[in-house]
């Protein structure tokens, strides 16, 4: 009898001990692959499983069941995780959920809808973004303008615009490429496309789709921009109705002192910016600070801030990683004067040799946006014609994982806001 209760005890107790759960650490020291980590947690969640964000705990590392095909999942894709038994996942949360921690669990619900705004065929750079998300293996639908403006956005939750132009200047590209093939070539698509779709100019056209994006974030997407996209976004927005392109670019002079017919009101993170009135020079504005950083590359970093994860679990998410210090890597548009942007826009990481914002985020009606500077996080100075960066050799880019943070957020529960 005695025996028989000594099995039954056994049995008791390695049951309740056994393995429940599966985390994915992301701390600097244990992940191999923090890229693929975000591609298990975005396919756990289309698999309907459950996942929590464990904010500010181990780098921000994710919380999923333990399941026979998740486990395999990650053996195939080479990322690093740790089982836990039901006891330890209550210790771990217990002690998120501390007063005196800066972390918090966040319970992840469904695996966003992901759209890339890129145009048909290959362009002569390559796009981090896409980079990241068919690395991470994280499924995403390629859309251009005919699908924003057939309202096809309203399909998704999330939209990412890279190394794209919304003032009709073709990337400000004039001076150095005006007689290359692809530059000819560019042109001549954006032209016949907004023929089509109804447009004199390109510029009409893409202030058409920059509104349709616009309207898209009020309503309640996510919308994350790189380089370029970010202030010709903002300068087509506060430009509407007014012809800011020359005779280059859309066949008649420009509107006289078109400065003043700046509407900033309408943009979503800049203001009292100047534009850059010459097509010979590389720059749309004076927002971006690349001509004017004077940075050696050696020490080129930005911080990332530190939030409450308690009370300010949004910048908390976007700002996750294993460092709060990120090589810094230029593009056409680099960084942000943080002069030029609005009160009520969060700004999340800067350089601390000359003040510049890098990455900053804002809430535009029920939507929101993030605007991250630069490139290609792991190219330095990335040129047109270079080849793409191979991810295998960086499958822990702190810079890199920013991005990743933007793709995941979308997935939070939402809750009521603490401030």
């Amino acid at each position: 009898m005695n025996k028989s209760l000594v099995y039954i005890f056994i049995f008791l107790f390695s049951f309740t001990a056994k393995a429940s759960f599966i985390l994915l650490p992301m701390d600097e020291t244990t992940q191999q692959n923090h890229l693929k980590a975000y591609g298990i947690t975005y396919w756990c969640l289309s698999k309907d499983y459950k996942a929590s964000w464990l904010l500010n705990y181990r780098g921000g590392s994710f919380l999923l069941p333990d399941v026979a095909e998740i486990r395999k999942e990650c053996q195939i894709r080479g990322v690093s995780f740790e089982i836990l038994s039901d006891s330890e996942e209550a210790s771990i949360l217990e002690e998120i959920s501390s007063p005196s921690q800066n972390m918090e669990s966040v319970i992840l619900e469904k695996a966003p809808k992901i759209a890339v705004y890129t145009p048909k065929g290959k362009q002569p750079w390559d796009d981090a973004v896409t980079l990241v998300l068919t690395y991470a293996e994280i499924p995403f639908t390629p859309i251009y303008d005919e699908e924003v403006l057939s309202d096809q956005l309203l399909l998704y939750d999330w939209l990412h615009l890279h190394h794209e132009d919304f003032t009709g200047q073709y990337g400000k590209f004039y001076a150095a490429y005006k007689n290359t093939p692809w530059y000819i070539d560019q042109k001549k698509d954006a032209e016949a496309l907004a023929t089509k779709l109804g447009y004199a100019k390109v510029s009409q056209e893409k202030s058409a789709v920059a509104k349709k994006i616009r309207d898209f974030v009020i309503g309640g997407g996510f919308m994350f921009a790189m380089c370029s996209a970010t202030d010709s976004f903002d300068i087509a927005l506060a430009a509407d109705g007014v012809d800011i392109c020359e005779a280059m670019f859309d066949g008649d002079a420009s509107d006289s002192n078109y400065q003043s017919k700046l509407n900033y009101s309408n943009s979503f993170a800049f203001k009292d910016f100047v534009l850059e009135r010459r097509p010979e020079v590389y720059e749309f504005s004076d927002i971006d600070m690349t001509t004017k950083r004077r940075i050696p590359v050696e020490k080129d970093y930005f911080t990332l801030m530190e939030f409450s994860a308690k009370w300010d679990p949004i910048p908390s998410m976007l700002c996750q990683n294993h460092t709060q210090l990120v090589k810094g890597f230029m593009g056409q548009t680099t960084s942000f004067d943080t002069a030029l942007i609005k009160s009520n826009v969060l700004v999340m990481g800067t350089c601390e040799l000359n003040g510049e914002s890098r990455y900053i985020h804002g809430e535009k009606g029920k939507g929101m946006f993030t605007f991250f500077g630069g490139h290609d996080p792991e190219d330095f100075q990335h040129q047109v014609g270079d080849p793409p960066t191979v991810l295998d050799l960086h499958p822990n880019s702190p810079g890199y994982r920013l991005i990743l943070n933007n793709v995941l957020f979308p997935a939070a529960r939402k809750k009521k806001q603490k401030t």
